[in-house]
């Protein structure tokens, strides 16, 4: 927990002594990062089904009751933030395994109205990201067009590119943070982002109607 922030470390060290008051705070502190984690990364189908609040708040129900393993095992090689991550993505799984698996056949039905799907879930969610807000006269007469051709050229993207994308400039995690997720050196993940970064933009310049803006 040394790099953690003096004020974070007072907090964990008296959530590990079983301060839930504390623990709320941390959670707290976390929630809205992880819930524009969720936003980005739930299936297009569900958006406007589902609270990404919600899906967070479940999970949190979930981590509180297993804090005692991230206190015991896991507070000394990774954050809580990390951990909470990895706790609100096993969650956002199990929300779409529940809806969109045998007895939600009228979610699959909704399938034809969203961005393409691709072999990757951070291609997809990407895609769908990029394309949600294709309003423009210019570039909504061939939304259809976009949505394929996009999904095609990020699919040619290094995968680890586009996840340490999708990490750093839609989940806003620090390159640190995106580092340990991926499992590679911090100064790769920072490279990495900016290749990725350029190269998205790159893509979406040649998108009909020169989609020129990323946004997180």
């Amino acid at each position: 927990m040394s790099d953690e922030p003096p004020q974070t470390e007072a907090l964990l060290a008296r959530a590990a002594a079983g301060d839930g008051a504390a623990w709320g705070e941390l959670l707290s502190a976390h929630q809205e990062k992880l819930a524009r984690m969720v936003a980005f990364r739930i299936d297009p189908r569900l958006r406007g089904r589902i609270d990404a609040a919600d899906i967070v708040q479940d999970a949190f129900v979930q981590a509180s009751a297993h804090r005692a393993d991230y206190f015991r095992a896991l507070a000394g090689d990774a954050s809580l933030f990390l951990w909470l991550r990895t706790v609100v993505n096993n969650k956002l799984v199990e929300v779409h395994r529940h809806h969109l698996g045998t007895h939600m056949r009228d979610a699959k039905r909704e399938q034809r109205l969203q961005a393409p799907r691709t072999s990757d879930d951070t291609s997809a969610a990407l895609c769908a990201h990029l394309t949600a807000g294709l309003t423009r006269p210019s570039v909504a007469a061939v939304r259809g067009e976009v949505r394929t051709r996009l999904a095609e050229a990020l699919e040619e993207m290094d995968p680890t590119d586009r996840e340490v994308l999708a990490l750093r400039h839609f989940e806003q995690l620090t390159s640190a943070e995106a580092a340990q997720v991926l499992g590679i050196q911090q100064r790769a993940a920072a490279k990495r982002y900016l290749r990725a970064l350029g190269r998205l933009r790159k893509i979406l310049s040649e998108m009909p109607g020169g989609l020129t803006e990323v946004r997180p």
